[in-house]
Formats: C-alpha cells, sequence, structure tokens
C-alpha cells in the first residue's frame, strides 16, 4: 500500500484511457501527457499501459508501506525520499515506511510516477484513470486516502525499456511558444478562420484536465445563430460567444453546442504548458 501524506492540488490515477466509449458519452481521460507516463512505466519495468499518478504543480507527499522501484518523469521538479534529494533521470528504490515526495513543479505542470506493479485501484471499462468531468475512475487523492500496488512482474523481458520509446522533445522553444497544428473544420465557414493564425494567444489559468482556456483577440463570427448539440473530439477548438478558443483535453465532454473551428493534431504540449505560456496555430492539411 501507499498512504497518501499530502495530496497535493489535483493528484490523480492516470494510465493511457478509456478510448472506445465516446459512443456512449464517455470521453477517453488518461494521462494528459502519455509520453511521460509511458516513459515512466517503462522505467519502473512496467507494460506502458500501466496505470501511475498524475501531479499538478504543487506534487504530493506518499508514504510507502513496502520497498518499491518508482520512476518520476515530466514536470521538472525536485524529488526526495525522506527530505533527502534524489536524481529522477532512472528509476530508483523507495524504502518501506520512506516518504516520498514530489515537489514543486518549477517546469512544465504534471508530474508523472509509476511504481513497479501499478496502482491497482479497481478498473473502470477498461480503465484506472480518473475522469475529472464525468467522475469515472478512482476519486482525486486525498490526504489519509491508501492506494494498492500490483504484483511486480518477476521478468523484464517482454516489458519496453526506454530505448524503445521515442526521446521526448522540448515542445516550446526558448521564448516558452507552443505551436499547435491544426485541421480546420467542421465549422471553421463560420469564422473568418484566418484569424485563428494570424496571432498569439496565451493559457489562461482557467485551464484544466478538460480544456485548455486560450486568450487573444476574439475570432469574427460569419454566422449568426446557434448550432444543435454535436460531437467533438479530443483536440477539438471550441469557440465559446466571447470569441476565445477553447481547445478540449482528456476529460471533455463529448458533445457541444459551440461551433468548432478545428481540431489539434497533438495535444501534448497542452499537458506541461503553464498559465500565461504563448500557443500558436499553424495549418495543416
Amino acid at each position: 500500500m501507499i498512504t497518501v501524506v499530502r495530496s497535493g492540488p489535483l493528484t490523480t490515477v492516470q494510465d493511457l484511457g478509456r478510448p472506445g466509449y465516446a459512443h456512449l458519452g464517455v470521453p477517453r481521460s488518461g494521462a494528459l501527457d502519455q509520453a511521460a507516463l509511458r516513459r515512466a512505466n517503462a522505467l519502473a519495468g512496467n507494460r506502458v499501459e500501466t496505470a501511475g499518478l498524475e501531479t499538478t504543480l504543487l506534487g504530493c507527499a506518499l508514504r510507502f508501506e513496502v520497498t518499491a522501484r518508482v520512476a518520476v518523469t515530466g514536470a521538472e521538479a525536485v524529488v526526495r525520499i525522506d527530505k533527502q534529494p534524489i536524481s529522477t533521470g532512472e528509476a530508483f528504490k523507495v524504502p518501506a515506511g520512506a516518504v516520498l515526495e514530489i515537489g514543486r513543479a518549477h517546469r512544465g505542470v504534471r508530474s508523472y510516477l509509476a511504481v513497479a506493479g501499478g496502482i491497482d485501484v479497481e478498473p473502470v471499462l477498461g480503465s484506472r484513470s480518473t475522469d475529472t468531468l464525468s467522475g469515472l475512475g478512482p476519486p482525486k487523492l486525498a490526504d489519509g486516502m491508501t492506494l494498492p500496488i500490483g504484483a511486480d512482474s518477476p521478468t523484464m523481458g517482454d516489458l519496453p525499456t526506454v530505448g524503445d520509446l521515442p526521446a521526448l522533445e522540448d515542445e516550446a522553444d526558448k521564448s516558452g511558444e507552443v505551436l499547435l497544428g491544426v485541421r480546420l473544420g467542421p465549422r471553421d465557414d463560420w469564422f473568418e478562420a484566418a484569424g485563428l493564425f494570424a496571432q498569439a494567444y496565451t493559457v489562461t489559468p482557467l485551464s484544466n484536465r478538460v480544456g485548455c482556456r486560450l486568450a487573444g483577440s476574439a475570432l469574427t463570427r460569419t454566422q449568426a445563430g446557434e448550432l444543435a448539440s454535436e460531437g467533438v473530439v479530443l483536440g477539438a477548438v471550441q469557440v465559446p460567444p466571447d470569441g476565445q478558443p477553447l481547445i478540449f483535453l482528456a476529460d471533455h465532454p463529448t458533445t457541444g453546442g459551440y461551433p468548432v473551428i478545428g481540431v489539434v493534431d497533438d495535444v501534448t504540449p497542452l499537458a506541461q504548458a503553464r498559465p500565461g505560456t504563448t500557443v500558436r496555430f499553424r495549418a495543416i492539411d
């Protein structure tokens, strides 16, 4: 078992999500930075789909009741065992009774903790992910909560290694900009769509696992009226009446009534985009 000493502002159990249920109104959910979770699992000796923990900005503190092999990836933060800093570039051992603390993120937003054997909470629709919008999956972590650890793999011969995974790339340039590829449609004809690519936006503090809210010059509508609710997908760029784009992330609803001007092909960079980060869009075919 793991005992939660300090849960942090939002720490959740996440794996690769529950795809394939959108027709039932269930979004994919899962880790926002899936590459980081995959890497943590590879370091810990788990299969890439194994459930771990996703922290937000201020990290968390956990007491391990048994000795465990652990890895931490994602946002840059100081990690300590019983207040002693350790390197996070590889897997490490947490002794029984020790407290592991992931500190405040000083670059990025979300850290990922993988423990050999995985976080063994009860799966829902084939996934152990916490969906913060629908409430599916385990609750977010709270102080004093206990989490079960699964059985460690007896052999690592058929498990991925870090060398099997693509290298993590810095998605922001030195100025802190994030560049997102977007395919226009289905409702790009409701706007002067060129405006989406002509300016920079900033990530607002109202962003969360459901969506990334942007602030900038409002997009100009070319059609009046309202739409009936229609299906929306991961990466959909919805435009509310204020003209400020909202990019749907892992816990997004599966339908929405505001027009979608386009769909971002890869939302991973937004997982680590702090409020104030500059975002630009580029058109892709």
